[in-house]
């Protein structure tokens, strides 16, 4: 057996494995599921800060796989396009000036979704650029992919996936009319938002640093996105507050907040369960078991509607880029008894 076939081999040994469960599992000290458990997670392949796995459709067959096998029956793409790169070919964003992708993502992941018997809700278009430009190429975007897409079953809503976390010019102007367009085409199919908070851990990707001089207080948080919400109450469905940019032990006083503004809002509240560690100063890496544990602990304590994460394929998946994935996998799987 040549070097190629042996890592081969170690590949295919550890995905049969963390498909069947670890054979000697450790005892654990702390109770068993008590967290809210994950049923969905983004696909991110268009991204601009994690790297590209380079799958294809086999590969992403085999991941829908390993997500069905721990319950998971929502995926989301978390973006047609970002800047010039694009996961379909949308006659629109090639007219200005996007790369043709090789194959047709969306199509596949539409696919994929009905075979595996989940739900795929579509990300819109990200150009990097401000809320108005935001807006106004999603015109164009929503009414072609509906008119692409909506044929398939798997299609079941849509994600607007512009991420802020405060009061900024024009956010409730362009997420309004995103939403009130994306329900309007689709005859009242759900949208979603996946906000973050301006907590310490707020920083750039592309920054050294692991935190800010501060972070925005609980009482700040409820005041702004009471008034975010109330703008957008009547287009949006559902919003998924990503829970890595506060510390852990402030979870439960910023989840309680955002299940209570939820509800006054009539949207259903779920959690964005990051599976990678803001902790670390190579960013990102899968995150350690313990902190994902008690992270969807707290949602299940504050009652939130489902648990989404971003993101499976590469921060759990047994076939991930990297190893600690299929480890997360392994210790999340034992947690759960699944």
């Amino acid at each position: 057996m040549n070097r190629r076939e042996f890592i081969g081999a170690l590949g295919a040994a550890g995905a049969i494995e963390a498909m069947s469960g670890a054979a000697s599992a450790a005892e654990l000290i702390v109770p068993r599921a008590q967290g809210l458990k994950i049923t969905g997670t983004f696909l991110d392949e268009i991204s601009h800060d994690i790297p590209h796995q380079n799958w294809g459709e086999r590969e992403w067959d085999a991941d829908f796989g390993y997500m069905k096998a721990i319950g998971i029956d929502t995926v989301i793409m978390i973006r047609c396009g970002h800047r010039r790169f694009i996961t379909w070919p949308s006659e629109y964003l090639l007219g200005q000036g996007c790369y043709m992708p090789s194959v047709d993502l969306v199509e596949m992941f539409l696919r994929l979704a009905e075979r595996h018997g989940m739900g795929f809700y579509f990300g819109l278009y990200d150009p990097g650029r401000n809320f108005g430009t935001y807006s106004e190429m999603n015109k164009f975007v929503i009414d072609e992919a509906w008119r692409k897409y909506g044929r398939y079953p798997a299609f079941r809503g849509w994600y607007i996936s512009s991420e802020f976390s405060r009061r900024q010019p024009g956010c409730i102007e362009a997420v309004h009319a995103m939403g009130r367009q994306c329900k309007d085409v689709s005859k009242g199919l759900p949208t979603f938002i996946s906000p973050y908070i301006a907590g310490k851990k707020a920083v750039s990707a592309f920054n050294a640093g692991l935190s800010n001089s501060g972070g925005v207080s609980v009482n700040d948080h409820e005041r702004e996105w009471s008034e975010i919400l109330d703008g957008i109450k009547d287009v949006v469905d559902i919003c998924a507050f990503q829970d890595g940019h506060v510390d852990y032990h402030e979870l439960d006083a910023f989840f309680a907040v955002n299940k209570r503004l939820c509800q006054k809002f009539g949207m259903k509240c779920w959690t964005n369960a990051e599976s990678f560690d803001r902790d670390m100063p190579i960013k990102f890496l899968p995150i350690k078991f313990d902190k994902f544990r008690y992270k969807l602990e707290a949602a299940a304590r504050a009652g939130l509607d489902k648990a989404i994460t971003f993101e499976f394929s590469h921060f759990m998946s047994p076939q991930s880029c990297y190893p600690a994935a299929r480890n997360l996998y392994n210790r999340y799987r034992e947690y759960f008894d699944i």
